[in-house]
């Protein structure tokens, strides 16, 4: 039986969630995209608690320009808040999302602020 888009990414999601996880030392950067919207998010998995979020929707977050350009702003964002929350490495879930375009571009905005993974 054939799998539609939503189903191969739950599949691939929850494959790589059996394999990462993340803890109050190394949290995990959590991506989100939407059609109009992309949001992340630094999860202490041990706790059960989102440590620092982002998101396209904030008011700090520059929205003009090309989605995959706001993205990287939301990466920068991230990494900004996760530097004042102390948090330097994080392990990054893509969330069954292809490591390309939008979800590359916050990656490297959030290599960019500062984040190692």
């Amino acid at each position: 039986m054939a799998l539609n888009k939503l189903e191969k990414r739950n599949r691939i999601k929850r494959r790589v969630r059996g394999k990462i996880s993340g803890s109050a030392e190394l949290p995990r950067l959590s991506v989100y995209k939407s059609n109009k919207e992309i949001y992340a998010q630094l999860i202490d998995d041990q706790s059960g608690k989102t440590l620092v979020s982002a998101s396209s929707r904030e008011k700090g977050v520059d929205a003009k320009g090309t989605k995959t350009e706001v993205s990287a702003t939301v990466g920068k964002a991230i990494a900004q808040k996760a530097k004042a929350a102390g948090i330097e490495k994080v392990v990054f879930d893509r969330n069954g999302f292809v490591y390309h375009g939008r979800i590359k571009a916050l990656a490297d905005g959030a290599r960019e602020g500062g984040l190692q993974f």
